[in-house]
């Protein structure tokens, strides 16, 4: 058989990935050992949360699908951080396991020009340096143009739960063998990480009484944009709850850390520092006396529950007693016990920022790249599969610049700065955070998506739409004036917001910090606007990071206009306030002779050419002096 790409894994980067190539027109062939395995949630059964949400949403604007399988599965969702600025605001969407597997089933098998081939991929077909193909355990070899690899914890993978050590990337899965080496073959250097993950638990011997109540948000939100208001949610909604561990649960943990492959040295990879092993949160943070446990039911028939925030691969024994040292878990059985999976990974900074191995036809994806995270996972399936079905046609690569979205600083990050640790995604990675928000994905990437061809002209459509809409509110609140009488100063006051002593534009009330829609419109009715919530927090959102848009506006043109400049001879980087210690080691090392030299190198932002042109700029103006 032969394809124009070919997808190796169908997990969250694997479905991204074969679905772009596909829907761009190319003939996509998509290897995976079981079709049961397609979309399965290996860890926690949900998608979104800080940052993460973010990703899933522009994802979702450029044409993905992971928004809207949670939409068409979820059975909780929750607005996080809404008592913060929107720049935070985040969704989590608790999913039903099994139908969020069966969604991308349907979706995957029902894609035109996709075909699915159930075989395990052994290795890669080499000529040269140029990979054209892939080898297969049972069915010879698939040849194409272009290969992404999204093969997920399974690359040479070992499964740890206490003393038992067993080959396997996930419970009753065989590991990828014979890919390693031809990595290697290609002159890829390989890391070795390690992941977790918690025992599940049966909800019938959880005591729920003696826990924490969990509702989620009532009415709920869609994730996707394109999610329809009629019939939503589909799925009947269920509650979470809250325990935590106890003194009693760290005794218990201390007491076997002899046992556990952590620190018996047995695990040599590293785990992700966000999400630590309870083995890990009792010895690093010792003085703290609980860690929260969310139990979330796994789905709507699911008898399971995944404690989130207990990883880890004690004993089953150990893990089984320190359990039942948890408020409402005294008389628990576990239906699996928890386990760690150590596996190969390509650090990054081997790609070029396609997510490609330079012209060879091979780009990467997922948890093969050091990342952690079904999101982080997904946006780069969905990266590296448009830039494939790209290189396939002859056509230029594709890609954002960092400053229009999360998922481009995620790009960035991963191919320019090399971590030790499985990598998973921050707002405060990036330099635009208050504009990259989840309210205002579609706005800023829709128009990208349509222009890929895999945003169809309906969805464009509406957020055209969308855009006029609240660029009229914002031009209106701009233009209306709210006049400092007592009756307006008095209402303001029972809001607790401060009064102002001159007519003033609603905006510049609306900019305030503490101000927000509801209390505003319940001062000043006459002011109130007639759009739907999610465009008057769009609003409010766009109102009150204007100053800072505009400011970061002026520092973009400034830098524009430096970068011209040149860089002396001998110009000390190192040291320089404001940059990173990996940065001033990068540009020592590059010696560019110009900002727009500087510019070019990776990892370099405009934040960072900012600062090296402010000491430029006393540099010219000393010369200047002594001329």
């Amino acid at each position: 058989m032969r394809a124009d790409v070919i997808v190796v894994g169908l997990g969250h980067a694997g479905i991204e990935a074969a679905l772009a190539a596909a829907r761009l027109g190319r003939r996509v062939a998509a290897i995976v050992p079981e079709r049961s395995r397609i979309g399965r949630m290996s860890c926690n059964p949900a998608i979104g949360g800080s940052a993460k949400s973010q990703l899933v949403r522009e994802l979702d604007a450029l044409g993905g699908q992971m928004a809207r399988a949670a939409d068409a599965t979820g059975i909780q969702f929750r607005r996080l951080n809404a008592s913060r600025g929107p720049a935070v605001h985040a969704t989590r969407v608790l999913c039903d396991r099994e139908r969020y597997a069966a969604e991308m089933q349907r979706v995957v098998l029902g894609q035109p020009t996709l075909e699915v081939i159930e075989d395990s991929a052994i290795g890669l077909l080499r000529e040269g340096s140029r990979v054209v193909g892939v080898r297969l355990a049972r069915e010879g070899a698939v040849e194409g143009r272009a290969v992404v690899l999204t093969t997920g914890t399974f690359l040479s993978a070992v499964l740890h739960t206490g003393e038992s050590t067993t080959d396997g990337g996930r419970v009753g899965e065989a590991p990828a063998r014979g890919i390693s080496e031809d990595l290697r073959a290609l002159g890829l250097r390989l890391g070795r990480f390690k992941t977790g993950t918690p025992p599940r638990l049966l909800a019938s011997t959880i005591d729920f009484e003696r826990t924490e109540l969990q509702p989620g948000d009532d009415p709920p939100r869609p994730l996707s944009f394109w999610t329809e208001a009629t019939g939503f949610p589909r799925l009947r909604q269920r509650p979470c709850w809250l325990t935590h561990t106890s003194p009693r649960t760290h005794e218990v943990v201390r007491g076997s850390l002899h046992r556990s492959p952590l620190y018996q040295g047995r695990i040599e990879g590293r785990g992700p520092r966000y999400c630590p092993s309870l083995e890990d949160k009792v010895v690093r943070f010792a003085a703290r006396e609980r860690h929260a446990v969310f139990l979330e039911p796994e789905g709507l028939e699911s008898p399971l529950v995944y404690p989130a925030g207990l990883s880890t691969s004690l004993p089953p024994d150990a893990q089984l007693a320190f359990l039942r040292t948890i408020s409402g878990l005294e008389g628990v059985e576990m239906a699996q016990p928890g386990y760690a999976v150590e596996y190969d990974h390509v650090p990054a900074t081997q790609l070029d920022r396609r997510l490609a191995l330079g012209d060879s036809g091979l780009f990467l994806a997922g948890q093969i790249n050091g990342t952690s995270g079904y999101e982080e996972a997904a946006v780069q399936g969905f990266w590296a599969g448009v830039n494939a079905a790209r290189w396939a046609s002859g056509e230029p690569a594709w890609g954002l610049a960092r400053e229009r979205a999360h998922l481009a600083v995620l790009v960035d990050e991963l191919v320019t700065r090399e971590s030790g640790e499985p990598m998973r995604m921050f707002t405060s990675l990036s330099e635009a955070r208050l504009h990259l928000r989840e309210g205002n994905a579609d706005l800023r990437l829709a128009g990208e998506g349509r222009a890929l061809g895999l945003v169809g002209d309906r969805d464009a459509g509406r957020v055209v739409a969308r855009r006029a809409r609240i660029d009229g509110e914002v031009a209106r609140l701009g233009s209306t004036m709210a006049l400092p009488d007592r009756e307006t100063l008095a209402a303001l006051a029972r809001e607790g917001l401060a009064p102002f002593l001159k007519p003033v534009p609603l905006a510049e009330l609306l900019a305030r910090p503490e101000a927000r829609w509801e209390a505003l419109r319940r001062a000043i009715p006459e002011g109130a606007p007639s759009l739907e919530l999610v465009d008057l927090e769009e609003v409010e959102a766009e109102v009150k990071y204007a100053g800072y848009a505009r400011r970061a506006g002026r520092e973009q043109s400034r830098v524009a206009g430096q970068l011209g400049w040149a860089i002396p001879e001998g110009f000390e980087f190192l040291g320089l306030a404001g940059l990173s210690a990996e940065l001033q080691e990068r540009l020592t090392r590059a010696r560019p002779k110009t900002l727009a030299e500087a510019s070019a190198l990776p990892g370099v932002t405009t934040a960072a050419l900012a600062v090296v042109g402010v000491h430029l700029a006393r540099l010219r103006r000393g010369e200047a002096g002594c001329a």
